[in-house]
């Protein structure tokens, strides 16, 4: 009768209650407690006074996707039309349902890594298909290709890759891609790659982007998100880049999905982008809060591996104690007051592997009280 009828709330929006209700730091959901660029904000309400307040173009503001395009080419050395293969999202959330919704058919197989982003599996199941999921293992969590190679059939249409990956924060080498691209080209399938946290990549590890290597490339939707990545998470602000082949398709679910994408935060979007340095500074700054966050951990019974990417840590608690990730993630809110994920609500096999995952897009005064606090574990 309904179509996900046991699909539970979000383990997001429990935390971010629970942090609510008592008081708690909330380094559980993925947004900052800091405010973007001012500038920005004077571009937005510059546009808004200049007049675009009305519909936006369904693809979206053309000035805008030109930014995108230049701005992609200058990081990935790949080529976009704007007209044609570059589209403004309501958010990457968005981005990501409208390139499923635009290929998946009833009875298709989707490869997922797990843990995972929490939207894929029931955007997947909408649409009549399967979540193949593949496990990925602490403490490095690097995915097998040879696992992937084994579990595609007749009816695999997609792999679905997050990289920058949440909630790991692990970044796929040059080989990964490489390997990934010769699977997707191998047999024919589409690559949904989900680079919310591109711009958030730490100690100069390369990041490759799926636009990065040509034939991987032109099998790809990459989704992205300007929310995310200039701190303004509210403003739901994202795009899609596919070759036309299949931007052609995107657009048609888009178009009858959104639309159209709020007009005057394209405009200052548009204005704020001809800066690179805007987004080229960004790994500098979430860095030196991973740092802050590890350093101040140390002397604790958290162990972990500096994430490569994204703004979350995950932290191994099994040298403290043998809790569930769950009740230890609810203890620590109701009782010490810091909120966090537990990775067992994240991962598609409900495994119980000791890690939290922690937000640490924070001020440094909140990093510091969130520190204060673990240490007392």
């Amino acid at each position: 009768m309904f179509k996900l009828p046991e699909k539970p709330e979000s383990i997001f929006s429990q935390m971010s209650n629970l942090a609510a209700q008592h008081q708690a730091i909330n380094l559980s959901q993925g947004f900052p407690d800091f405010e973007g660029d001012p500038y920005l904000t004077e571009l937005v309400i510059k546009a808004m006074q200049d007049g675009y307040n009305q519909y936006a173009p369904m693809a979206g503001d053309l000035g805008f996707r030109e930014r995108i395009s230049a701005m992609v080419d200058r990081l990935y050395g790949a080529q976009y039309d704007p007209n044609a293969e570059i589209t403004i999202s309501n958010g990457a959330t968005q981005a990501l349902f409208c390139a499923m919704a635009s290929v998946l058919e009833k009875g298709d197989e989707v490869i997922v890594f797990s843990p995972a982003y929490d939207s894929y599996k029931p955007v997947v199941e909408l649409f009549g298909a399967k979540v193949v999921a593949i496990p990925l293992k602490p403490p490095h969590f690097r995915p097998d290709w040879g696992a992937v190679t084994n579990l595609l059939t007749t009816k695999t249409k997609m792999i679905i890759i997050n990289n920058p990956h949440n909630p790991c924060g692990t970044v796929l080498s040059l080989e990964d891609m490489q390997a990934l691209e010769r699977i997707v080209v191998e047999h024919k399938l589409w690559l949904l790659s989900d680079e919310v946290y591109a711009h958030m990549v730490f100690d100069e590890v390369p990041f490759y982007s799926a636009s990065s290597l040509p034939e991987l490339a032109k099998r790809s939707f990459v989704a992205a998100s300007f929310g995310k990545t200039f701190h303004n998470t509210g403003w739901k602000m994202g795009y899609c880049v596919a070759p036309k082949l299949l931007m052609d398709e995107y657009r048609k679910v888009h178009e009858f999905n959104a639309y159209c994408v709020n007009h005057p935060m394209q405009k200052a979007m548009a204005t704020y982008l001809e800066e690179p340095e805007t987004y080229l500074g960004l790994p500098a700054l979430f860095q030196a809060k991973r740092d802050r966050f590890l350093k101040g951990l140390q002397g604790t019974g958290f162990t972990a591996t500096p994430t490569q990417g994204t703004y979350f840590q995950v932290l191994d608690y099994t040298a403290i104690t043998d809790e569930n990730d769950i009740d230890l993630a609810i203890r620590l809110t109701k009782e010490l007051g810091v909120a966090s994920i537990p990775m067992s609500r994240l991962d598609l096999f409900g495994r119980q592997l000791g890690y939290l995952r922690f937000c640490f897009a924070k001020k440094d005064e909140t990093l510091g009280k969130a520190v204060a606090i673990l240490n007392a574990l």
